[in-house]
């Protein structure tokens, strides 16, 4: 397999070219492919190397969210025009071998926060070590499973007028509420941007515009699909000539969203891919949004614990259809130990442990019945214990 782009991980990101970690139509493509190749690319963890393998969570109570994510191209797709679709096939995700860890973190409530931040508004860090397929951690003792390896975000490049379109609907959001903490959106930022190639005025005037990379959008970006892995196949629209593919924040696991922000096991690592184009395939198809169609593999967890969120909050207010509000109390429930399931959980021994920063093997389903008044959540936790 060809090495299209390889990274340093002794470098500082900024020195190196072929990384970027904001969203430009005009960040120049750092190599080129053609309709049919296979490759590899290498990427940095997201944080480009903040985050140390030891037992301080300082790390994540300071880390740097306006340089994130970086991302290894843009590779441009010969013959890729605007309108066509590209289609990307997942071969293989792995671990670079000179870096054979990962880290899980519970971001600081005034530093990134999370899903629960308002009752876990601390810093906090696991680091883990790999082991093939598997992985474990000294900061939480006893648990060791099988994670599903896959880029949590990849996408192409947006077009000048998809930009502003991004950035004028999101700084409408973010003026809703300007002093919330933390904040409802990130908006561009000069200071910290990484434009690949671009330098002087050029880079300047891309960067002051240039979107950043934390949220999912029409061309791909930040999806975190924990089945996105080897096997996977992925159609993104083109809105730029030759696409501009990119890609980066590998996860070694994750579950069915990042519970914590951090929730994924946060790694560097590389991607296998093959590429092809369906020429007009966005009309021919009527498709915007990027579709995923997920692997078939996936590790065979047959034993869970099934717990069941309605749209009540945590002060006892009834809600319509609120996913927020019946994912919230599971949660709790299963990070308190107070219920009369506690003898139980502890039997059991939770994959996730004794901590929400192993929540990634939660799978979180919403039922949404048109007969059904309230909606629900069901979690369910995969049991180390197969004997249970």
């Amino acid at each position: 397999m060809k090495t299209l782009i390889k990274v340093d991980l002794d470098a500082t990101p900024e020195s190196q070219d072929y990384l970027h970690n904001r969203w430009h139509p005009d960040i120049p493509m750092v190599a080129y492919v053609k309709p049919g190749d296979e490759f590899r690319v290498e990427c940095i963890d997201w944080t480009g190397g903040q985050i140390h393998n030891d037992d301080d969570a300082k790390d994540i109570e300071v880390v740097d969210l306006s340089k994130v994510h970086y991302l290894s191209g843009p590779i441009g797709v010969e013959g890729a025009e605007p309108g066509d679709l590209l289609v990307v096939d997942i071969l293989d995700v792995g671990v670079l071998a000179e870096s054979e860890w990962g880290f899980t973190g519970l971001f600081a409530k005034t530093n990134g926060g999370g899903f629960l931040t308002d009752h876990y508004p601390d810093a906090r860090k696991a680091c883990w070590d790999f082991h093939g397929i598997y992985t474990s951690s000294r900061h939480i003792p006893k648990v060791e499973f099988a994670g599903i390896m896959h880029p949590g975000l990849i996408g192409c490049l947006p077009s000048k007028e998809m930009l502003k379109t991004w950035n004028t609907r999101e700084k409408e959001l973010f003026d809703t509420d300007p002093e919330r903490v933390p904040p409802l959106c990130a908006l561009p930022y000069e200071p910290t941007a990484h434009m690949g190639r671009m330098k002087g005025s050029e880079r300047d005037a891309a960067a002051a515009e240039g979107a950043r990379t934390v949220p999912p959008r029409e061309h791909g970006g930040n999806c975190d699909i924990k089945n996105l892995t080897r096997g996977s196949k992925v159609y993104f629209p083109v809105y730029v000539k030759d696409g501009g593919l990119s890609m980066g924040d590998i996860h070694f696991s994750q579950g069915d969203g990042e519970i914590t922000f951090c929730g994924a096991i946060e790694m560097a690592g590389y991607l296998d891919l093959r590429v092809s184009l369906i020429k007009g395939g966005m009309e021919k198809y009527a498709i915007r949004n990027p579709l995923f169609m997920p692997s078939p593999l996936s590790p065979e967890y047959k034993r869970h614990i099934i717990f069941e969120g309605i749209s009540v909050d945590e002060s006892g207010k009834q809600h319509y259809l609120d996913p927020f509000a019946a994912l919230s109390r599971p949660l709790r429930f299963l990070q308190n130990g107070l219920s009369q399931c506690h003898r139980v959980y502890e039997k059991i021994r939770l994959h996730w442990g004794a901590s929400l920063r192993d929540f990634r093997n939660c799978s979180c389903r919403r039922a949404h019945q048109r007969n059904c008044r309230y909606s629900e959540c069901l979690c369910h936790i995969v049991a180390a214990d197969r004997d249970f």
